[in-house]
Formats: structure tokens, C-alpha cells, sequence
């Protein structure tokens, strides 16, 4: 097997594993909010401290992976982030439990900014696009670490235990992709801790991520919530929009790579907004089940390519090394991803769901002008290929 492959191999199983324990972490907070008896909005103040350690560990990643290189933080920050999942299954008070779900915020980002460094260096040794193919893998693992949250909570086993379970197995993975994982090449960028104000490319890239973000985002809370209360369908059907949309997002993403070869990422992304408008365009002027789920599936397709292409053209930057790049990116997308699912219900209130909805649809047309106009602004540093 050729060395590029192997490394390949290596990081896609390190992608799958950084999934597989967020996905882990998720599947149990019923029973972690069971374990300390909060109410919905205890339980939603409990989970903003997740992102509060994603927004502080931006910073953090951007310049330890460039003072460090992407190697060293991948190895360090894995077996680390393995080890947290436990914590927070056996944490005995909730005051414990908030600077571990912090914690476990802030390492699972800069894993992402790390892994995400490392593949775009191997995409550039490779000479094609490639980064999408493990975003791809970190879905199909979220689908593995839902089965695996059923089969523990099947057999009555704690989110303890189950987190230790999901360690063993994180450990394996890591301990037989260390040796792959490379030193990546070294640029001259200057790094630091603070987040750099970004130039034209990285801030049209950044919006572009932050309205995919969004709908990600609201596709993931409401989806369900959509086929409850608007579709109206029969309660065992209540998930199929979310499993329409989920499962072509994973799938789509080991495709975009190979469409953005043959169309260029920017073509790509252009098109992208356009499935993501005519999905839920779908689904607010047809609300069947049969169209509703066909076109957040739609919407799914559409998402899958937003942020790996994002990540790819953010990642050549002339003016940045790609951990900064990255970094302000991802800063930018974030607040899209928080912002989204509460926007939803806000406008819920005031209007109705279905209104909610098409307003996000609106997100897509966004995403499709940004990708057209003055396309000129990917192009100088050749990252519209």
C-alpha cells in the first residue's frame, strides 16, 4: 500500500473516531439529564457550555497547531479528548460536570482544526480534492455511535460505562494511526493566540460557511420538530426527515470531492445553495410527508459539500497558514451553527414553524450569490479549483 494512502487511511480513521465520541456524548443526555434531574431549560443552559469550549478553543487551535504543528496536537489531543468522554458519564455533580463539558468542547475543536490541517496538507501531496471524503466518515460515525448509544442503553448500562467503552475504542483507533500522521509542511505565517482579522477570500468563505452552519444547525434541532407539528405525521415517522437529511448529508460528502474535481468547489458550492433552497422550499409549500422528506434530503445533499469545500478553499490562503485560516473560518461558521437553532424558535413564536423554515430556505439563495458574485475573490490565490 503507497504511503499516501496508508496516511489517508490512518487520518480518516481519526475523523471517524473524533465522531464516534461526540456522537457518543449526544446519545446520552437524556440519561444525563435523567442522572441530575434537570428541567428542558436546565438541561439547554447545561449544553451551551459545549460550545462555549468549541468557541474558546478557535483561538487555541489556530496557534498551537501552527507553533506546533498539526502532528503534535493530533497525538496529544486525541488521546486526551478519548479520556474526557468518561469524565463526563461519571461526573457525580453538576458543578463538576460544566468545566468537563467544557473542556471536552474545547479539545473536540481544536482536534478539528488539527485534522482538518493535516488533511489539507495531504490533499495537496495527493493533488486533489479529498477533505470532503472525511467529513464524510465523521458522519458515518455519528450514525455509529447512535447504534452503539441504543445497543448500551439496551443493555441498561451506564453513560459511564458506555463512555469507556467508546474509549477502549478510540484508544485502538489511535494507537494504530499515530505512526501515519505526518509532520505537515511549515509555512512562514505568523501565528498567535488572537484570532486575525480575516481578508476578502476567508471572510466570503466564512459567511458562506456561517449560512451553511446555520441550516446545519436547524436541520439537526427541527427537523424532527417539523414532521411533528407541520407535517403532522404518525409519531414513528417523526425522524424521517432527520434521517433523510442526515444520510445524505454523510453519503453526499464522499462524493463532493469528486463532483468539485470535475465542476471546480466553487461550482459546487453555488449548487449547493440551490439544493438547500429548493429543498426547503419543498417542504414549506409541501408539507406531505413524501416531498418533505425528499427535499430535506435535498437539503442534506446541499449542506454535505458547504463546509469540507469551505475548509479546502480557506485552507490555500496566500496570507494565512491554514490553522489561522481555519480557525477564523470556523469562528465565523460557529456562531452560525448557535445561532440558527434558537432563531428558529423565535420566529416560531412570532410567526408560525413553516415561516421559520423559509427563512432558512433563504440561506441557499445566499450561499448560491455569494458562490457568483465577484467570483474574482476566489481565484487570485487559485482556490476555486
Amino acid at each position: 500500500m503507497k504511503p499516501l494512502t496508508k496516511r489517508r487511511i490512518a487520518l480518516g480513521s481519526l475523523f471517524f473516531f473524533l465522531g464516534l465520541c461526540f456522537s457518543s456524548w449526544a446519545a446520552r443526555i437524556p440519561d444525563i439529564q435523567s442522572k441530575f434531574e434537570l428541567s428542558e431549560g436546565q438541561l439547554g443552559t447545561l449544553l451551551l457550555f459545549l460550545p462555549v469550549g468549541s468557541m474558546l478553543g478557535l483561538p487555541i487551535a489556530g496557534w498551537s497547531v501552527h507553533k506546533y504543528g498539526s502532528r503534535r496536537v493530533i497525538l496529544i489531543g486525541s488521546i486526551i479528548y478519548s479520556m474526557v468522554l468518561p469524565l463526563i458519564g461519571f461526573s457525580p455533580q453538576i458543578w463538576i460536570l460544566v468545566p468537563i463539558l467544557v473542556l471536552f468542547g474545547m479539545l473536540g475543536n481544536i482536534m478539528n482544526i488539527s485534522l482538518n490541517t493535516q488533511a489539507l496538507d495531504l490533499e495537496d501531496q495527493i493533488g486533489r480534492s479529498i477533505l470532503a471524503s472525511f467529513h464524510g466518515l465523521w458522519s458515518m460515525a455519528g450514525f455509529a455511535g447512535a447504534g452503539i448509544g441504543a445497543a448500551m442503553i439496551f443493555l441498561d448500562l451506564s453513560p459511564g460505562i458506555h463512555y469507556l467503552v467508546v474509549t477502549g475504542i478510540s484508544l485502538i483507533i489511535i494507537s494504530q494511526a499515530h505512526s501515519y500522521i505526518v509532520k505537515e509542511k511549515k509555512d512562514s505565517e505568523a501565528g498567535g493566540l488572537v484570532l486575525k482579522k480575516p481578508d476578502d477570500l476567508l471572510l466570503r468563505v466564512g459567511v458562506i460557511s456561517f449560512l451553511g452552519m446555520m441550516t446545519e444547525g436547524c436541520m439537526f434541532d427541527w427537523s424532527g420538530v417539523y414532521f411533528k407539528k407541520v407535517i403532522q405525521t404518525d409519531p414513528s415517522l417523526v425522524a424521517l426527515g432527520y434521517v433523510a437529511f442526515m444520510g445524505a448529508m454523510a453519503s453526499g460528502r464522499f462524493i463532493t470531492d469528486k463532483i468539485a474535481a470535475k465542476y471546480t468547489k466553487v461550482a459546487v458550492i453555488r449548487f449547493s445553495g440551490i439544493l438547500i433552497f429548493i429543498g426547503l422550499a419543498l417542504g414549506v409549500i409541501f408539507p406531505t410527508i413524501g416531498i418533505a422528506t425528499f427535499g430535506f434530503l435535498l437539503v442534506g445533499l446541499g449542506v454535505a459539500s458547504i463546509i469540507p469545500l469551505s475548509y479546502s478553499i480557506a485552507g490555500r490562503s496566500k496570507l494565512y497558514s491554514p490553522s489561522i485560516a481555519l480557525a477564523l473560518v470556523s469562528t465565523i461558521s460557529f456562531f452560525g451553527f448557535l445561532l440558527g437553532p434558537p432563531l428558529i424558535g423565535f420566529i416560531a413564536d412570532l410567526f408560525d414553524l413553516k415561516t421559520s423554515f423559509a427563512l432558512i430556505a433563504i440561506n441557499g439563495l445566499g450561499i448560491a450569490f455569494l458562490a457568483t458574485y465577484r467570483k474574482q475573490v476566489f481565484f487570485p490565490n487559485q482556490t476555486a479549483s
